[in-house]
């Protein structure tokens, strides 16, 4: 396998099929993993199902408990590094803000990089259907994170990345501080400290159309702390 994506889902019946049948159809030979937090919305009957379709590429992580983002993420990175021989390993929201359409392009930068982020904030970039108040709380966290950590990339805080396989087994994904989505700023930190070459390519980032968003004021809080926790204690 050339390539794994490492995919969280809480409630995301109405997306994931249809996620996971348009990575499939890229034409290169890749696969999927669904960490699923137990969704009670019936996700994960709906991954078992394509995982008999697809026994050889797709793959289901049953949690018990709602862990969170950054613990479903740890996973799904655990288990391509310990499961899978895929030389690259990318991580993509299910609700279809993170377009496959833009995986073959990062997949064709991993020669050059270690690391591909699907960026909102370079030349071509940006979203769509986003109120102005979620736009500055995300500028203005990528501008705080570059800031205080000393960060070179624009886009700091989205989780739509391809890693080397060597980068995901470096960075030692199993001992992160973030618990919600500092976990992406908590990522790039390593890997720019540990000289990995990170790029990006300009994706637009659209705002769900089915399911409700999982971003809340205090993962927001949560994120500004673990930045300052990094600054210090990184």
């Amino acid at each position: 396998m050339k390539a794994i994506v490492s995919i969280p889902t809480y409630n995301e019946a109405e997306n994931i099929e249809k996620l996971i049948r348009q990575v499939l159809n890229i034409p290169i030979d890749i696969g999927v993993v669904v960490v699923d937090d137990n969704s009670p919305d019936g996700t994960g009957k709906i991954v078992d199902r394509l995982h008999i379709e697809f026994p050889y590429k797709v793959y289901h992580l049953h949690k018990e408990n709602r862990a969170g983002f950054a613990a479903a993420h740890k996973a799904g990175l655990k288990y391509a590094l310990k499961n899978t021989s895929a030389e690259y390993i990318l991580t993509m929201d299910a609700d279809f803000s993170h377009n496959p359409k833009y995986i073959p392009e990062m997949l064709s930068k991993m020669e050059e990089y270690d690391v591909i982020i699907g960026s909102r904030y370079v030349k071509g970039g940006g979203t769509q259907n986003w109120g102005i108040g979620r736009k500055l709380l995300s500028k203005g966290a990528n501008i705080y994170a570059r800031i205080i950590l000393g960060l070179f990339a624009m886009d700091c805080t989205g989780g739509f990345r391809c890693y080397k396989r060597e980068v995901v087994d470096h960075i030692d994904v199993e001992h992160l501080y973030s618990h919600g989505y500092g976990y992406g700023i908590e990522t790039l930190f390593k890997c720019q400290r540990k000289g990995y070459k990170i790029g990006e390519i300009p994706i637009v980032f659209v705002d769900r159309q089915f399911g409700k968003s999982k971003l809340s004021k205090a993962i927001a809080v949560e994120s500004f702390f673990m930045v300052l926790k990094l600054r210090f204690m990184g």
